[in-house]
């Protein structure tokens, strides 16, 4: 698999997430975002897009679960909030639908606790 991008073939394993950490960017993200049927990226998206992608470079690959980016949204966001409102940003999973569109490799952690 791979995604048609600005004139460009960008390298996907079998599950669309990049290959090559460095194809990745904004508008990037905007493409998959649309491919995997998320919409437009608000705000709260580029939370949890940016705080992903923090963790995985600036913490030596770490790629958090579900629990772990609700406690940091919700410290983030000033507020208490459940799954279903990062669910509902991205419905396949945040940890794993949210680094696809953050240009991480899949993860290989199983469950969201």
């Amino acid at each position: 698999m791979a995604y048609e991008f600005n004139g460009k073939t960008i390298e996907t394993d079998a599950n669309g997430f990049l290959t090559n950490q460095t194809d990745w960017s904004e508008d990037l993200a905007k493409h998959i975002a649309e491919e995997e049927g998320i919409g437009e990226l608000t705000p709260k998206h580029w939370d949890i897009i940016n705080y992903l992608r923090e963790e995985f470079f600036d913490n030596g690959g770490t790629q958090p679960n579900e629990r772990t980016i609700l406690k940091a949204m919700g410290d983030k966001w000033g507020e208490k909030i459940g799954q279903k409102d990062t669910f509902m940003l991205f419905p396949k999973m945040p940890s794993k639908q949210g680094g696809k569109v953050a240009g991480l490799p899949e993860t290989r952690r199983k469950g969201g606790y």
